[in-house]
């Protein structure tokens, strides 16, 4: 088992998981997508009609539930791989996620994963390098500009993005921001390849130095 992980954070939009998938691929590196967990959790929550804002359910349903992201999300078996970019996962997904109980769900599983995988791991997420692997070996923050994260997601208008923003850095658990030792990269006009390029270059060059 490998110690090694890559942690990159970032807002929506950001290029966090196609970055991170072409980072794993060019090390040949295990890949995981926290944020299609959370809003795998949103779909389990809105499918069985439990109240976004009710803590304790929502939480408790979270630590019961089976969760798969490659190579499609699925709960409980279920795929929801379509369901989870929809306009209503978009809305709620932030309800949930700053739901503290889930959030240490998730984390413990997130850890567990990374520890099981035999090579090293690329995770990406809102607060991987702050607060899931806060001794990553290598931490990356992404930005981008409102109107190139909106056009990129597709599903979602600027204030759409905005509104998530404000919500995923101002929430109290685990909010999205950038650790102080991270590399910070604006992916504005940049192709993925090239700036997972850019991050295995850095990985290497602190490996050598």
């Amino acid at each position: 088992m490998s110690d090694d992980i890559i942690a990159i954070d970032g807002p929506a939009g950001s290029g966090k998981s196609t970055v991170a998938r072409a980072v794993a691929q060019q090390l040949g590196w295990s890949f995981l997508d926290t944020g299609a967990m959370y809003r795998a959790v949103t779909c389990e929550v809105l499918a069985r009609g439990i109240d976004l804002h009710d803590d304790a359910a929502v939480g408790a349903l979270a630590d019961t539930l089976t969760l798969t992201t490659t190579p499609r999300v699925s709960v409980n078996g279920r795929d929801v791989q379509d369901e989870i970019r929809t306009d209503t996962i978009n809305v709620a997904v932030s309800v949930v996620a700053a739901n503290p109980l889930v959030r240490q769900a998730m984390v413990s599983r997130q850890r567990e994963w990374a520890k099981s995988q035999p090579l090293g791991t690329v995770v990406e997420g809102r607060d991987i390098a702050t607060v899931v692997f806060p001794d990553a070996t290598l931490k990356v923050f992404l930005t981008a500009s409102v109107e190139e994260r909106a056009r990129r997601r597709g599903d979602e208008s600027p204030a759409s993005i905005a509104r998530r923003d404000n919500a995923d850095s101002t929430r109290v658990t685990s909010p999205l921001r950038q650790a102080h030792d991270a590399l910070f990269i604006d992916t504005t006009d940049r192709a993925a390849q090239d700036v997972a390029g850019e991050i295995v270059q850095c990985l290497k060059s602190r490996r050598s130095s």
